[in-house]
């Protein structure tokens, strides 16, 4: 399900002709015309607002949404009509549990106009909700909801329903295009994933490659990966034999990062050829990386996946080259993972709002006949 926030009518957007509903499930806000604060954002016209003296809280609250694993996608709009000198600041969270808040300058990063989170719906219902800050009004261009497998990105023994992966980074190394996976042709699987085009993690550093020959194993379940994804690369060069990519992110949090390779490169044609360790801020992840030999072949996919913990607030992923002198990476993808929180019904907030204020009642009463 997709919607067009602050539109009457259904939208088709090219050049997918995908189907925009018009709005509806909101709680309240206002709708008007929209400026897209970047060209990766859907092409739509209208958005809706949220006033701040409407209340600090206001969500989108859906019905009948299957349970199962899904991707929820919002975009981040501003008021065409109105003084946007000041750019909203504002919370998101879904099924009660804060997943993100928007950072100043967030309009001039085209990564940070939407946020992204892998969540288990069971209830029946998709609640999606933004929190002001006192920085101007939430604006919300679309909504999104796509269902994916339900093992879909599973991490290890620590994957459980109750944890919520919020798409941190998602990189298709040495792309020159932002892709969406149905750009792609992607499994609808798959979940219709945004991926960062990066050209280059430092200059000189690397050189990008790319083959039109098709890859093996690369759509498989549970994550169902776009072929097209392993067909551009980076590799490290003579002068820069090690790759680097480096990424700001929250500290003391934990991070699920999945990393894309295909040997791509006519000059490696057999196990051996290239060989590199994969170290996550210094420590070694994976030893004796060798693509051909993990994957079985050349041009087929290999994903590998660690979970680490990020005390401060840099991630640098490297890869040290020991056979073969370069390194060569595919794409790159850093989740944080979240502890869903438990989430309150309006009955139990009424009675919690109810039971407080008979709470404050009695003790003022007990403090007068003290005095």
């Amino acid at each position: 399900m997709r919607i067009s926030c602050g539109a009457r009518l259904n939208v088709h957007t090219a050049p997918t002709n995908t189907l925009w509903y018009k709005d509806f499930a909101y709680t309240g806000g206002i709708p008007a015309n929209a400026t897209r604060p970047s060209y990766i954002s859907p092409p739509l016209k209208t958005l809706r607002y949220f006033p701040l003296s409407s209340g600090p809280n206001n969500c989108y609250n859906i019905n009948r949404v299957p349970k199962g694993h899904y991707t929820v996608r919002v975009f981040f709009g501003l008021d065409g009509h109105r003084n946007f000198d000041n750019e909203p600041l504002f919370d998101i969270s879904i099924e009660g549990t804060q997943i993100y808040s928007l950072k100043s300058g967030w309009t001039n990063h085209d990564d940070q106009v939407f946020t992204e989170a892998l969540v288990f719906l069971t209830d029946g219902t998709a609640s999606i909700c933004f929190h002001s800050t006192g920085h101007g009004d939430p604006a919300i261009l679309s909504i999104e909801i796509l269902q994916m497998e339900d093992r879909a990105y599973y991490f290890g023994p620590a994957w459980v329903q109750g944890i919520i992966l919020r798409t941190a980074a998602r990189l298709s190394c040495g792309n020159g295009k932002p892709k969406f996976d149905v750009d792609y042709s992607g499994d609808h699987w798959g979940g219709d994933r945004f991926w960062s085009p990066i050209k280059t993690f430092g200059q000189g550093s690397d050189l990008a490659r790319s083959t039109e020959s098709g890859i093996k194993k690369a759509s498989n379940a549970p994550n169902y990966y776009p072929e097209a994804l392993y067909q551009t690369a980076l590799v490290s060069t003579d002068t820069q034999p090690d790759l680097a990519y480096t990424m700001d992110v929250d500290p003391n949090r934990n991070y699920s990062i999945w990393l894309h390779f295909a040997e791509i490169d006519s000059s490696v044609t057999a196990a051996g050829k290239r060989v590199f360790d994969i170290l996550i801020n210094g420590v070694v992840a994976f030893e004796d990386v060798d693509i051909v030999k993990m994957s079985g072949d050349r041009y087929t996919a290999l994903v590998l996946n660690t979970t680490v913990t990020v005390s401060g607030r840099i991630l640098t992923i490297g890869l040290h080259p020991k056979e073969g002198s370069h390194a060569i990476i595919n794409a790159i993808e850093v989740f944080e993972i979240l502890t869903a929180e438990s989430k309150t019904s309006l009955e139990e907030g009424a009675y919690t709002i109810s039971f407080l204020i008979k709470f404050l009642f009695i003790s003022i009463q007990g403090i007068c006949r003290a005095h």
